[in-house]
């Protein structure tokens, strides 16, 4: 039996183009003699679509989009994820469309995304076999695969279709969990995924097929759309999982971060980005990120130096912006900020400087990014880290400012990591002295981040801890790190949560992003 494996990218709303993807891909797989399509779930739809689920118009255009989809399915069968209008509510279902036409639904029995919760509910049954040329498949859809057990012996193979996204660390832990399954039910299995951005989430695809003994036949393309034909008849040599080192996973965050800023971009019609470019290495690695997914003619940068910003730092600013090859300007904002200190004498003069005066200076640089962003259309891309989110080190409405965080869910530490990435794998366009140097805001005379921080390492170890091991305190102290230190991040974790309500749209690569799977009550005295 031949099954082709169509990993698309899909764009949620956008229900004719969707459908235009899949038929293009049925009649592809038709051509190239296959029996069988699988599509992902939700592909009729993309994914996550929220409010629209409730959308009673929305579900009829996608339960159309499958009568079309099997008028143009003669002669192969068609497993394809679509929202569902049920008595219940709206469900995930796989429409399974037989060679003649025939039209089922299976739907999910277990829904456990966040992003799904409250928008669709659980089917009343699950899983569902169906027969295919006298053999007998099972559909999954979603995360009700880590629920099926005691799978029907006659069943041979087991095809899940799913919309999993992308997470450090998510790769590998998916095909463990996939291979132990196949292994313990003794099933062939295909995992069918999406891959694209899609606002916030990143769809890695990485599909893949599983013999009985849970080795893995065939791995499709992460974050890359990819076609496949799959025959069940042919020996196949078991592969290894790739993914499997510090290394792999730096170059899969780069690839996710690309494709996720990429698609926020096309599939909201915007086109170019700014930055602000300080010398630093956050930002840095942003305009390289931006470069790599929108292309060096689409990205403009401001150096906005003030009295207290190092003339080395300007200059490594302009040779990245050369060695990237995209526009620069240089603005400096001496005149504003003494224009506005002066303005604020009678409120604030006689007093020592201090946060105020350095929240100044970086309210007045997005001021002048929303300008350009405002008079000529490049939208503001923001240059934080989960480091100093977690923190509150940054000023509302100053670094927090942005369209689009593509570095708000990783590490000070891994932003170091992509770019020693970035500079192995396009040329040493970092100049080392961004990477070498310590970090700084640069918003006082001398100013370094660990005049009142511990070190990153230290802060990065700790935080991760804390925030994706979910440890307590006493936990981390006793493996080794001050209890002070411990004490202080902790407090300034939780007295910040104010400030991350108000961040912008922050790409999520880890597997507890601030806002979803993080997310305390705005108003919190408990102290433990």
């Amino acid at each position: 039996m031949k099954i082709a494996l169509a990993q698309l990218n899909y764009t949620v709303g956008d229900v004719k183009a969707n459908t235009a993807k899949i038929v293009d891909a049925v009649e592809r797989a038709r051509g190239e003699g296959a029996d069988m399509v699988v599509f992902a779930e939700f592909a009729v739809s993309g994914t996550p679509a929220y409010g629209l689920l409730r959308k009673t118009t929305f579900l009829t255009l996608c339960e159309e989009a499958i009568d079309t989809i099997a008028s143009k399915s003669r002669g192969i069968a068609v497993i394809v994820g679509v929202p569902y209008l049920t008595e219940r509510g709206p469900v995930s279902a796989a429409a399974y469309i037989s060679k003649t036409g025939q039209t089922s639904y299976i739907g999910k029995q277990h829904v456990t995304a966040r992003r799904e919760m409250g928008y669709i509910v659980e089917a009343e049954t699950g899983f569902e076999s169906i027969e295919i040329d006298g053999r007998k498949i099972m559909i999954v859809v979603g995360d009700d695969l880590s629920r099926t057990h005691d799978i029907d012996p006659d069943v041979e193979l087991v095809v899940s279709v799913n919309a999993r996204r992308y997470g450090k660390g998510l790769l590998s832990y998916r095909f463990e969990t996939m291979s132990r399954l196949a292994f313990a039910e003794g099933k062939n299995l295909i995992l069918i995924n999406q891959i694209g951005g899609s606002g916030e989430i990143v769809y890695d695809g990485t599909s893949g097929v599983l013999n009985r003994r849970g080795e893995l036949l065939l791995m499709m393309k992460s974050f890359e759309e990819d076609f496949r034909i799959f025959d069940t008849e042919a020996d196949h040599t078991p592969l290894q999982v790739p993914f499997t080192t510090y290394n792999d996973r730096t170059r899969l965050v780069y690839k996710a971060a690309c494709l996720g800023l990429r698609d926020y971009f096309h599939k909201n019609n915007y086109t170019k980005a700014c930055i602000g470019l300080s010398g630093g290495i956050d930002s840095a690695v942003v305009a390289c990120l931006a470069v790599g997914a929108l292309g060096r003619e689409n990205v403009r940068v401001l150096m906005m130096p003030s009295q207290f910003s190092p003339d080395e730092s300007v200059e490594d600013a302009k040779r990245l912006a050369e060695n990237l090859g995209v526009e620069y300007s240089v603005l400096p904002i001496v005149e504003a900020y003494d224009a506005i200190i002066d303005t604020l004498k009678p409120v604030i003069g006689g007093t020592e400087f201090d946060a105020t005066e350095e929240n100044v200076q970086s309210r007045i640089r997005t001021i002048m990014l929303m300008a350009v962003q405002n008079k000529t259309g490049y939208l503001l891309l923001n240059s934080s880290n989960k480091s100093e989110n977690a923190l509150g080190w940054c000023t509302l409405y100053g670094d927090t400012a942005g369209a689009f965080s593509v570095t708000g869910d990783l590490y000070k530490g891994e932003i170091y990591d992509l770019a020693r990435y970035i500079n192995t794998s396009l040329g040493d366009v970092i100049p080392e002295a961004i990477i070498d140097k310590e970090p700084s805001s640069e918003l006082r005379p001398d100013q370094k981040d660990s005049d009142l921080l511990p070190h990153y390492e230290v802060i990065d170890a700790i935080l991760y801890r804390m925030i994706e091991e979910h440890q307590h305190r006493e936990e981390i102290v006793n493996a080794g790190f001050d209890s002070e230190v411990v004490e202080k991040i902790h407090s300034m974790i939780m007295r910040n949560e104010k400030k991350r309500y108000q961040f912008p749209p922050v790409l999520r690569l880890s597997t507890c992003a601030f806002g979803h799977e993080w997310l305390m009550p705005l108003v919190n005295r408990y102290g433990d």
